[in-house]
């Protein structure tokens, strides 16, 4: 007799231990289902999220529930034989969707009679969001006066120096005559600054194909400092356009500013204040890129950071004797102005490779080489400056802004 009710608290015990092991059995795999349910009903290119994208205002998206819903079936395997209800709630918010999915179920316990309970009752949920495409609009520009003639890679420079009578690692693009560095460089294979720049940022429009979740989601438009030496200014390449093959073949053009002959308006061909000026005015103030609302926008500067340019007494550094002529480091004042409109600035700094064998360069650049970099980082938005010289990948570094300038569109769980 004793022995007996001694017995039955131990069979309670197990029975309760078993019961309750068997319950987060199937919690477990609730909780799998909601999850692919919450996850699957709003990722990117599911029916649920392409219904919630097409509903312009806030609110429930039913398709998108329907598909939660036949998600969760899909996946739990115990549906006919358990008491058990889901509610699927997608909402569609300004600038995210969010999925919901609350479950509930009773596990019928097995020794409920030792203890008492017919089931166990299992509740729990799982909530997944994801950014609404944002609509950017990118304003690509690209440095192509005579310092982006430089060789790409310290192969190309010494190359250039070595078959040079006066040691010139710049392949100046003259109009006076063919027989100019411009057309050494390509007769000896040799890769300049401006061809990198230049197919790096055609491949940056196949990234944004890649990247979109929608046709229209990102526009781009290119612009360089001019091509001819004579008519210097912001000058458009490609047009303000989410066709990225249109952006990509117009880019095709982007080539070194030329020069109609050697010393033209003395040097001074770099203008970094009035390029950036002018393109402040370009660039309309950004939007937040959700709900038909105007994009936002980024400018992506890609340069060498050395301005050549008119600016007498302005110049940051000191000039010529009796000349206006300046070259600094860029003046951060212009990007301040374009960022106080809104407008993000991205910008991938080309090293300014020193130049021993150049005089000019020894005299005027060399003494303030360290403050190139600081500036040009000065000018970017924060987080969003790169330095790389050619060999290390142009390429690779623009897709990285890219990608830094996308990253809030992601799925969160």
């Amino acid at each position: 007799m004793l022995f007996a009710l001694a017995v039955l608290p131990l069979m309670a015990c197990v029975g309760f231990a078993t019961d309750y092991g068997l319950a987060v059995n199937y919690e477990g795999e609730m909780q799998l289902s909601a999850d692919v349910a919450s996850v699957g009903a709003i990722s990117i290119g599911s029916k649920g999220f392409e219904a919630a994208l097409a509903q312009q205002s806030p609110g429930r998206v039913t398709a998108a529930e329907e598909q939660a819903r036949l998600l969760f079936m899909h996946n739990f395997q115990r549906r006919g034989e358990d008491d058990f209800e889901i509610t699927p709630v997608v909402e569609r918010k300004a600038d995210r969707v969010v999925s919901t999915i609350n479950y509930r179920i009773k596990v019928p316990t097995l020794f409920g009679a030792f203890y008492g309970k017919a089931d166990m009752e299992i509740h729990g949920r799982s909530i997944a969001e994801i950014e609404i495409a944002k609509a950017i609009d990118f304003y690509m520009l690209l440095d192509n006066t005579p310092s982006m003639g430089v060789g790409a890679t310290q192969s190309d420079i010494d190359k250039m120096v070595a078959n040079t009578d006066d040691k010139c690692a710049f392949a100046c693009h003259q109009t006076n005559t063919t027989n100019n560095y411009y057309n050494l460089a390509k007769s000896l294979g040799v890769k300049m600054r401006i061809d990198v720049v230049r197919t790096a940022t055609q491949r940056l429009t196949e990234t944004a194909e890649k990247s979109r979740q929608k046709a229209d989601q990102y526009r781009m438009a290119v612009y360089s400092f001019g091509a001819r030496a004579e008519t210097m200014g912001l000058t458009p390449i490609a047009t303000l356009s989410s066709n990225m093959t249109q952006v990509r073949s117009q880019t095709a053009s982007l080539d070194l500013m030329t020069i109609p002959y050697p010393n033209y308006f003395d040097d001074q061909l770099t203008a970094f204040d009035d390029t950036l000026k002018a393109l402040k005015t370009v660039i309309p103030t950004p939007g937040s890129g959700y709900g038909g609302d105007e994009p936002d926008k980024y400018m992506f500067f890609v340069s060498d950071g050395v301005a050549d340019h008119a600016k007498g007494i302005y110049c940051t550094k000191r000039t010529t004797p009796r000349s206006v002529r300046c070259q600094e480091p860029i003046d951060t004042k212009y990007c301040d102005q374009i960022k106080k409109k809104g407008i993000k600035i991205a910008v991938l700094y080309t090293t300014y490779l020193p130049l021993p064998t150049n005089g000019w360069y020894r005299d005027w650049i060399m003494p303030f080489q360290n403050q190139i970099a600081p500036q040009m980082q000065a000018c970017a938005s924060p987080g969003l400056f790169f330095e790389v010289s050619p060999s290390q990948g142009i390429e690779a570094a623009m897709k990285a802004l890219f990608e830094k300038t996308i990253a809030s569109a992601h799925l969160t769980h």
